[in-house]
């Protein structure tokens, strides 16, 4: 069975060929990560020669765990990225029905397929999994899902609040709780995530990713950040204050927030076609979606990138 390629964010090589321009021309809003990105310190020696050691992995399982106040029943496992995990969980288990409320992170229900599950989206009273994102991908909305047999509980952007986590629920029988760590940290090409939950299913994803999951610089480099609480405490305001930022942009141009984080921001726009049409004209990059005529979402600009934006915008008519 093979799955059609997906909508997702990104996709600047495919926007230069409509609309122009080097990559480094660009601005690419249409992803949620944070465009201010963690900047670590000197790597070990050896992070990029030797194979990744054990007290490498341990030291970062350690940080994660004290960050995200990780449960003692509960088990983690450090991977090449909370997708990496999303591809190999509906294998954890015989197929039956998931329900995925969507829209939403549209890699969840690709899997669930490919590996012969029935998806539901709307209501549905006793599935054999749930997956929520949480808050969800693209507008924002926070979960407390009903338990199943298998749950799925993607936080992969709740390190903009994380009072908010369902971290507590890893403990629950046939809990996995993903952690990302591209969006927040701004780390995407750092490859990086964590899978969180019932000892069985983690032991199962470790045998199947084999000995060497993470690289050594990622190793090395998630320690750094997860032991910077101050960090991601000061990202957290200066998301908030950046996000309200975008907001007194957008809506004054005929548009409606619809949702979001403080990572990105969903809105309903009359002519969304024709705003993304005109910003791309001006290599700025943002997302439509296949589900909606109207709805369009924006990630946060860097500090370089403000006054391009807000130029553009003053040209929309």
């Amino acid at each position: 069975m093979t799955v059609a390629p997906r909508d997702h964010g990104g996709g600047i090589d495919a926007a230069r060929t409509r609309f122009g321009g080097d990559r480094a021309d660009w601005i690419d809003l249409s992803t949620g990560i944070n465009p201010v990105p963690y900047q670590p310190g000197p790597l070990p020696a050896d992070a990029w020669t030797a194979l990744p050691d054990r007290a490498a992995a341990d030291a970062l399982c350690l940080a994660a765990r004290r960050f995200w106040s990780v449960p003692d029943g509960a088990a983690l496992l450090a991977i090449p990225g909370a997708s990496a995990a999303i591809a190999m969980i509906p294998t954890l288990r015989p197929a039956g029905q998931v329900h995925i409320p969507g829209p939403t992170y549209n890699e969840h229900a690709a899997a669930f397929r490919l590996a012969g599950w029935q998806v539901e989206d709307g209501p549905c009273a006793a599935p054999d999994a749930r997956v929520v994102v949480h808050p969800n991908n693209p507008d924002g909305r926070w979960h407390d899902p009903a338990a199943a047999p298998l749950t799925v509980i993607d936080e992969s952007f709740c390190d903009i609040a994380p009072e908010r986590s369902l971290i507590a629920r890893a403990t629950d029988p046939g809990t996995l709780v993903l952690k990302s760590f591209g969006k927040f940290w701004g780390l995407a090409g750092l490859r990086l995530g964590f899978a969180i939950g019932d000892p069985a299913l983690i032991a199962t994803l470790a045998d199947r990713l084999g000995p060497w999951p993470v690289s050594g610089p990622a190793l090395s480099i998630g320690c750094q950040a997860l032991s910077d609480p101050a960090w991601a405490e000061a990202t957290r305001t200066r998301l908030r204050d950046d996000a309200d930022r975008l907001d007194q942009l957008i809506l004054p141009r005929g548009a409606t927030l619809t949702g979001g984080t403080p990572l990105f921001r969903l809105y309903d726009h009359p002519r969304a076609e024709a705003l993304h049409d005109h910003l791309a004209r001006h290599h700025i990059w943002t997302r439509r979606f296949p589900w909606s005529a109207t709805a369009l979402r924006l990630g946060l600009p860097g500090p370089e990138g403000w006054t391009r934006l807000e130029n553009a915008l003053e040209r929309f008519e």
